[in-house]
């Protein structure tokens, strides 16, 4: 019998050896263009039906800092492509992959001279892990199996996920991804179930996948609560993240979401949100939304050592948040809360996503803080017949003193923070096209006692960020 398995496979092998081989003077038959496929039961049919789409993205991004401080300025074009076949006996299968180039920019390895301080923003447009390479800057980004039910669907493999805590955070480039089983439940009438378990991410402004427990400390680990630089990086254990995340749109008006998101050995954070949207006169709404977010510790933090561990044992911080606000087709203006309380930091890696709160602003954040107010206003307006969506939001963020290192991780004074927005989509022609251009002012409010390691790249700044974006 073992004889006649190894005459098969050798018998096997040469046909699949001959079918590849072509004369020479013959057409190139590599991808097999020309065959045309009309049963819809096999998996070449299923990829012969399957759909494209790609993205080209060019962003300009420059840094203006206060006084004698250094600027930047950074230059990128990219371009990826995705695949996703047909489903096929409710099966699918999907793969992308993106490419950066660096076409100009600032010296990004070396910091500044008055206070030692490296880049901050425009590293993130390529590898912050390897500021030399400009060329070889590319990333295989999704790779999964995705099977459906119904209404549900469960995906396993490299993936995008948009969820309160792990999301894109896309202001760069490419946005984070992770590697997971996902599972999105849509059988409950007017609710909607996800569970997912990751165990993969590659963080936005990377080309690698890393653990989970790896993949904490990539980004700045700013200074533990003794003012000692944090040491988690490269120390952090943690078998993965489990998500279980139930939305329930209880009627027209009112929407509840629930989330739990445990991060094994180190913490669990949960959320619990509202929003309400109740219509008013003339076609317009009446929005508003509450947010509750507890955040505990687990076991050790992720290390025994104090010193090298990403949240102290029994950590515990809470926050809070709130909305109000008002739209209609063109218009919609926000009045925006967040309070953490002085029970401890708020902490959630920069690698997995930015902040879920209502008063988050591009270019800062509020993790790795306690004891916040923070207040911020919103103005969108929508014209139409361009179609350009102008917006400028105003924030104060009443932050501890930045040599309070239990409630100050990363040594931001308050601040104050304009942001305006303008984006424009092409039509006709240039149909596909997308451009924003983004502004960003940041004025201290806060001491910073003369030390300029506290200013640069965090207050008394501006950021210019101008995208040009092409989907097809």
């Amino acid at each position: 019998m073992r004889i006649i398995f190894i005459l098969y496979l050798i018998f096997s092998l040469s046909t699949t050896l001959n079918a590849q081989h072509q004369e020479i003077g013959e057409k190139p038959e590599v991808w097999k263009e020309k065959e045309i496929i009309t049963d819809s039961t096999s998996i070449l049919s299923a990829f012969r039906r399957g759909k494209f789409s790609g993205n080209f993205r060019y962003f300009l991004m420059a840094t203006d800092n206060s006084q004698s401080l250094t600027d930047y300025y950074a230059n990128a074009i990219g371009g990826g492509i995705k695949f996703e076949t047909a489903r096929l006996k409710n099966f699918q299968f999907g793969v992308s992959g993106y490419f950066i180039f660096n076409l100009g920019s600032s010296d990004l390895r070396i910091p500044d001279p008055s206070t030692g301080q490296h880049n901050r923003y425009e590293i993130g447009l390529f590898d912050i892990e390897d500021p030399n390479n400009k060329k070889n800057i590319d990333r295989l980004e999704e790779l999964y199996l995705k099977y459906h039910y119904k209404n549900s669907s469960i995906t396993f493999g490299k993936q995008l996920l948009n969820s309160p805590f792990i999301n894109l955070q896309d202001g760069r480039m490419r946005p984070t991804e992770v590697e997971s089983f996902w599972a999105e439940i849509n059988e409950f009438k007017n609710t909607k179930i996800e569970l997912g378990y990751i165990f993969s991410i590659s963080p936005r402004s990377t080309v690698g996948w890393y653990d989970i427990g790896e993949s904490i400390g990539i980004y700045p680990v700013g200074v533990n609560e003794n003012g000692t630089k944090s040491g988690y990086q490269g120390n952090i254990d943690s078998k993965g993240i489990f998500i279980t995340e139930i939305t329930h749109q209880v009627n027209k008006q009112l929407k509840i979401q629930l989330l739990d998101q445990y991060a094994e050995n180190i913490f669990n954070s949960a959320l619990f949100q509202i929003n309400y949207e109740s219509k008013v006169a003339n076609d317009s709404k009446l929005i508003a939304g509450l947010q509750l977010i507890r955040q505990d510790a687990i076991k050790n933090g992720g290390n025994t050592d104090p010193l090298k561990t990403y949240i102290q044992k029994g950590s515990l911080s809470w926050v809070f948040g709130g909305r109000l606000g008002w739209k209609n087709k063109q218009w919609e203006t926000t009045l925006n809360y967040t309070r953490i309380t002085a029970k401890g930091r708020y902490l959630m890696p920069r690698e997995w996503g930015r902040d879920p709160f209502f008063t988050f602003m591009p270019r800062e954040r509020n993790e790795g803080f306690g004891d916040v107010n923070a207040f911020m206003g919103k103005v969108a307006y929508k014209i139409n017949a361009f179609p350009l969506t102008a917006s400028i939001a105003a924030g104060h963020f009443d932050l501890p003193e930045v040599n309070n290192f239990e409630l100050n991780k990363y040594g931001l004074p308050s601040y104050n923070q304009l942001n305006i927005d303008l984006r424009y989509k092409f039509s006709n022609f240039f149909k596909g096209f997308e451009s924003q251009l983004l502004y960003v002012y940041k004025e201290k409010t806060g001491n910073t006692y003369g030390n300029n390691k506290y200013v640069i790249n965090k207050v008394d700044m501006s950021s210019w960020n101008f995208v040009v974006n092409y989907q097809f």
